[in-house]
């Protein structure tokens, strides 16, 4: 058990990683929240089984990519860090232009306001925040320089099956924490606190890259 502890560990962090800095879908899932409740589990279920399809895909084909290229497995490492540091800088940047965002006309339960569970049932819910999810290129890009660059780490069934769920772990908690905040607290949420998820989000992920970074290839 001792030796899934490690990819299952990884695979918490890379889940929170993706899923904690706060950007248009963690609004969206926050405002489905405070319309129906139930909608909204559903709709950050979408998001959480996207991030877990992109860590499954790039689990499968990170470990034979990195053993096809042994000679120079370092220097896969070195540009899968710089991938996750840039990954990291630009969400870090993008915390300074966290702005609150405007009160709904009505005040936070408006009834005329439209979102991507208006009207929808439970599924249309999951399949619109499953798609809106993933055409975002960033957590395809982030789970493929992750997983490439531990490699062998994640050769064997066990330890992959490990990572993905803690991964899949992560990112569903994490996106029903949110629901549960939304419909706890309204639609609107402090910029102060959205600019600190962003830092500990990206922050996890610069700690990651500076992990597979090291040993440097000269």
């Amino acid at each position: 058990m001792t030796e899934l502890l490690s990819p299952a560990l990884a695979g918490t962090a890379a889940g929170l990683g993706v899923a904690m800095p706060m950007g248009a879908m963690s609004v969206l899932l926050l405002q489905e929240a405070v319309r129906d409740r139930r909608t909204a589990v559903a709709a950050a279920s979408g998001v959480a089984a996207v991030d877990l399809g992109y860590a499954a895909l790039a689990t499968a084909l990170g470990p034979w990519v990195a053993s096809h290229v042994a000679p120079v497995e370092a220097w896969i490492r070195l540009a899968a860090a710089a991938v996750l540091l840039a990954i990291a800088a630009h969400g870090l940047a993008g915390a300074a232009r966290v702005r609150e965002p405007a009160p709904a006309p009505g005040g936070p339960g408006a009834a005329s306001e439209e979102g991507p569970g208006a009207g929808r049932s439970r599924g249309a819910v999951f399949g619109r925040y499953a798609a809106l999810t993933a055409v975002n290129p960033t957590t395809a890009l982030y789970f493929a320089a992750l997983t490439t660059a531990q490699g062998a780490a994640l050769g064997s069934g066990a330890a992959a099956t490990a990572f993905l769920a803690g991964v899949a772990a992560a990112s569903l908690l994490w996106q029903q924490a949110l629901v549960v905040l939304g419909s706890l607290a309204g639609r609107r949420i402090s910029a102060t606190t959205r600019i600190w998820t962003f830092r500990l989000g990206y922050g996890l992920v610069a700690a990651y890259a500076l992990k597979i970074a090291f040993p440097l290839p000269w």
